[in-house]
């Protein structure tokens, strides 16, 4: 199994879940960003051309998992198998999901909230549910900006306009926004994905 150094708040991916990298050539976690992120530019390319409106499901949600991850990962659109250090236990993913696409729509029609808050909300949950084994994050702010794109009608985020997959100052400004999201504190989210 290959050794990778992951950054801060990053979930190691575990041994069965590495039998899955199609890229044996792979050997350093800088190489695999690479590779991951050159496919999830082939997914903004699809996003582009197809324009989805219907995101909030489990279908859509796992699609879009593996058209981002998909040719680099085996399990690439599948859910973990596995607990991980953040998440519930694995097998309440789906239901965790469907609560969360539920909860979104009743958030939206009910317009008790401003889009922003809504869309830090739901990029907080799925986060939190981490449904796949790898690129959980890269995934969740993928799918908020579709949220605002094209069901809150609102100009995507920012996310602090760095590559938050390699350590540094901006992902760790993000990782503790989310634990202050944990907490029940979404405003240093809120300010970190505008900036």
């Amino acid at each position: 199994m290959i050794e990778f150094e992951y950054p801060e708040g990053a979930t190691p991916i575990g041994f069965d879940e590495a039998e899955g990298l199609l890229l044996t050539h792979i050997t350093t976690l800088g190489e695999l960003n690479r590779w991951e992120q050159d496919n999830i530019l082939e997914a903004k390319t699809w996003i582009q051309k197809t324009k989805p409106s219907n995101i909030l499901n489990e279908k859509f949600i796992k699609n879009l998992h593996k058209r981002m991850f998909g040719n680099v990962w085996k399990w690439a659109g599948t859910f973990r198998q596995s607990n991980k250090n953040i998440g519930g236990p694995w097998y309440q993913v789906p239901t965790s999901l469907r609560d969360l696409c539920e909860d979104t729509t009743l958030w939206i029609e009910l317009k008790e909230e401003s889009p922003d808050i809504i869309a830090i909300r739901f990029h907080h949950r799925l986060v939190s549910i981490h449904a796949f084994p790898n690129g959980n994050g890269r995934h969740a702010r993928e799918m908020t900006n579709l949220l605002l794109r094209y069901k809150l009608k609102q100009p995507e985020f920012t996310w602090g306009s760095k590559n938050l997959s390699e350590a540094g100052n901006i992902r760790k400004q993000y990782i503790e926004s989310l634990h202050s999201a944990d907490k029940g504190d979404y405003n240093p989210l809120l300010a970190f994905v505008h900036t």
